[in-house]
């Protein structure tokens, strides 16, 4: 399978957050983020590991009650049920991978 960044719909989410779906392999799927500066994503948990880099941007990222700033270039690994946050800094974009799949998708 192959995807084409211009060719994947666009998801606006609201307060400056879009999101796009890459796409779903055997056991893995994968997310784009693009957040304006100050954007939260509340904190939550779920039943998926969680892979993330930073393409561009930052994030503060709330992690079992620590805080942990991360720049472009930098990745994060969030285990299984771990309550975390995000808060962009600067314009941001990021890639998010789950396994097992994630079935709740943001904007559905």
């Amino acid at each position: 399978m192959f995807c084409y960044h211009e060719k994947i719909a666009k998801k606006n989410l609201g307060e400056g957050i879009v999101f796009q779906y890459l796409g779903i392999g055997q056991s893995i799927n994968v997310f784009h983020w693009n957040m304006a500066a100050g954007s939260v994503v509340e904190m939550h948990d779920h039943p998926e590991e969680q892979f993330g880099y930073v393409i561009k941007g930052g994030f503060e990222i709330i992690l079992d009650d620590q805080t942990y700033v991360l720049g472009a270039g930098d990745a994060y690994f969030i285990p299984p049920n771990a309550r975390h946050s995000f808060v962009a800094i600067g314009e941001t974009e990021a890639i998010d991978v789950f396994t097992p799949i994630k079935k709740v998708i943001p904007g559905e």
